[in-house]
């Protein structure tokens, strides 16, 4: 199980040059908590940040500031911690632990925005697959007494 098997493919995005509240807004319509910043190259989108809720309200809102002033690159985080469409679900964990995010972009191999990993995508996957082991445990006498007739 790999990045590309279960991260999402309709990612939000804005640019960096966007307002803050025109940020907050594409949260909204898009019933996201983040939103992954990037800057067009050869026609496609590269990830060169990333914009939480949170963001917003402590740079924002705790600070009484006006969102329509305030730009997407004076607080997105950059750059992004990054994964890989190749990559397994102990980078993705590792990942998630050393940057303390619960979502990751996710890449080509050429370094553009393929989609985006939740902490929610990978407990899912765990679940499944422990699911599946358990699920051995119930077959081994089943085989073990077939075998034996």
């Amino acid at each position: 199980m790999n990045t590309g098997s279960i991260c999402t493919r309709d990612v939000a995005v804005c640019e960096r040059h966007a307002t803050i509240l025109d940020a907050a807004q594409l949260m909204r319509e898009h019933h996201v908590g983040d939103l992954v910043v990037v800057e067009m190259s050869g026609g496609r989108r590269v990830p060169v940040g990333m914009l939480t809720d949170r963001d917003i309200v402590l740079a924002i809102v705790a600070k009484q500031a006006n969102p329509e002033k305030i730009f997407v690159n004076d607080v997105m985080s950059t750059p992004p911690a990054l994964v890989a469409e190749q990559d397994d679900l102990w980078l993705i964990a590792s990942r998630m632990h050393l940057n303390g995010v619960r979502r990751l972009p996710v890449v080509d191999a050429g370094g553009c925005l393929s989609g985006i990993v939740s902490l929610d995508d990978v407990l899912q996957a765990v679940s499944a697959l422990l699911s599946k082991l358990w699920l051995v445990t119930g077959r081994q006498p089943h085989i073990e007494e077939k075998n034996r007739a």
